[in-house]
């Protein structure tokens, strides 16, 4: 490609676009036709011109004009509460859903590894004596010992708050670093189910393997679903670059990507109520009953909330990605 003869044969359609962008008044049905006409001709120019001849300046100058005329030819939008509306009853729920075949899995073999672990350092004294001194054991498991207190040992609010920052980061980690291949969701799935198992483990081996449980699951139950939905779906993301279906690895890549961001939103959601849970419900002095009701009936919700109005949006065909309006405009490729 001669890239001189090339701009000149077109300047005039450029300048002819760049005219219309220029325009305070509103654009007649003819000339908004004829926008729309030249930007789809600029943009299969520059296309030619970075496959060809790719001149910094031209190809500055045509990026810019391409991308104003994406703009006024697709229009700006802005987030409503519809958006959000949408977004709560449909998007997330939708995309939790979709992955319940990955996240499910992995909340049942995580589970069983937190028992095992859990029931081989009950069962072996010698594995407890690696984990502390025995005056630091019976400090810990005693009655009022430190596994009680530690749910009381700051206000509820500032507890609460530090609790849902760090389950938040632990989750949202699970999606982005799914990409890797999914390797450091594992290892950080196994922490999360070694941290359990070692206290189910220590507690029940002094024989208040009741008092563990009524401390942990009024909050556990919602907090590790919600871990185990981004472990999952961090785990689907980096089996979405071995195995990316019928879709391109890129588009397939950036569908699910794009899904697992706005999962993180959700989930810091849930893990805003598990947190509020643990910090004003667990260390209350409501009957043990009491509290595991709770925890069972948040855990309910959020289920019904995924399988139904997940699953009605999943079979209507919501992704939980960005709507065809919402995604960024394909470069046109023909005249």
């Amino acid at each position: 490609m001669d890239l001189d003869v090339f701009v000149s044969a077109h300047r005039a359609e450029w300048d002819r676009l760049d005219a219309l962008l220029r325009r305070r008044r509103r654009l007649t049905g003819a000339e908004a036709d004829e926008l729309v006409a030249l930007y789809q001709r600029a943009a299969t120019h520059l296309s030619l011109i970075r496959s060809s001849a790719p001149d910094p300046l031209v190809t500055g100058r045509l990026s810019q004009l391409v991308a104003r005329a994406r703009s006024a030819v697709t229009g700006a939008r802005r987030a409503s509460w519809r958006d959000v509306t949408r977004f709560l009853l449909e998007g997330f729920p939708a995309a939790v859903y979709r992955a319940r075949h990955w996240w499910v899995p992995t909340a049942i073999l995580s589970t069983v590894v937190a028992a095992l672990l859990g029931w081989w350092i009950a069962a072996h004294p010698e594995v407890q004596a690696t984990i502390a001194a025995p005056d630091e054991l019976r400090r810990l498991t005693r009655p009022g010992g430190e596994y009680e207190t530690y749910y009381s040992s700051h206000p509820a609010t500032a507890f609460a708050a530090q609790v849902w920052t760090n389950n938040a980061q632990a989750a949202a980690m699970c999606l982005v670093l799914g990409v890797f291949l999914g390797l450091p969701v594992l290892w950080i799935l196994f922490e999360n189910m070694l941290n359990l198992g070692v206290g189910a483990g220590l507690m029940s081996s002094a024989g208040r393997l009741d008092t563990f449980l009524g401390l942990v699951l009024p909050h556990g139950l919602l907090e590790l679903t919600a871990v185990f939905v981004a472990a999952g779906t961090g785990l689907r993301l980096g089996w979405t670059l071995v195995d990316p279906g019928p879709r391109p690895r890129r588009t397939a890549l950036a569908e699910e990507g794009r899904a697992a961001v706005g999962m993180a939103i959700g989930l810091a959601l849930v893990l805003f109520v598990s947190g509020a849970i643990e910090g004003f419900v667990t260390p209350s002095g409501l009957p043990t009953w009491a509290r595991i009701g709770i925890g069972i009936a948040a855990e309910l919700a959020f289920l019904t909330y995924v399988y139904v109005l997940g699953g009605r949006a999943a079979r209507a065909g919501d992704t939980g990605d960005l709507t065809a309006a919402e995604r960024s405009a394909a470069v046109p490729t023909a005249a």
